[in-house]
């Protein structure tokens, strides 16, 4: 089965070139393309993709609010921001909406390609400054818990490979164990974090082993 995808983007011209960009990549299927965040909250859920190319810049609702309501329909959707300028703050906020990577809409298509390539193999596409930020919001949220989450061995195995940027296959034959195994904890891990996915659930992991300040 191809890997599916579903675009995000008010710009009809940008829309319809990602559209044939994704068409383009053997292996990859565009499911459906929306101009708005509405629409979209309305009819993923229903199409359940692999990867949604989300703009942030929205009419009404914006990508980030869009980003987050679906993350609380789809726990697993990977979330792959598109943005025109690189707007820390803004890009920032996306990550904690549960986006799992970005690229700028002035990219080659080669470089969107590997940006969704990428993620869809474990991979985070984010610069190092967000990724800074990121860790130091979940560490400030860890400073304020008295008591870190008790994981397991095999869950702290399985966010290792996680934090590799593996994915649940390579993680399942790393361990030994099934596909479903490795989804089965990665599922508590989530509850445990209090995340919403495989990016999260990174980053937090590295606030964790991060020295206390």
């Amino acid at each position: 089965m191809p890997s599916s995808v579903v675009i995000v983007e008010d710009n009809n011209v940008v829309r319809g070139c990602l559209e044939e960009l994704v068409n383009s990549i053997a292996g990859f299927k565009c499911l459906a393309t929306f101009g708005n965040a509405e629409d979209a909250i309305r009819l993923v859920p229903r199409l359940a993709p692999d990867l949604v190319m989300m703009d942030i810049q929205l009419p009404n609702l914006s990508g980030i609010e869009c980003a987050a309501k679906l993350k609380e329909c789809l726990p697993s959707l990977l979330i792959l921001m598109l943005t025109v300028y690189e707007d820390e703050e803004r890009i920032f906020e996306a990550f904690k909406a549960g986006a799992s990577g970005y690229i700028l809409k002035r990219a080659s298509a080669a470089e969107v390609v590997q940006a969704i390539k990428d993620m869809l193999g474990g991979g985070v596409p984010m610069t190092s400054t967000i990724a800074r930020k990121v860790v130091e919001s979940f560490r400030q949220v860890a400073s304020r818990q008295p008591d870190e989450p008790a994981l397991s061995r095999r869950e702290t195995e399985v966010l290792k490979g996680l934090s590799k940027g593996l994915s649940n296959k390579d993680i399942a034959d790393a361990l030994n164990v099934t596909l479903e195994t490795v989804r089965w904890h990665l599922k508590q891990i989530y509850e445990k974090l209090h995340v919403h996915g495989r990016t999260q659930a990174t980053l937090k992991f590295m606030s964790m082993q991060a020295p206390k300040r």
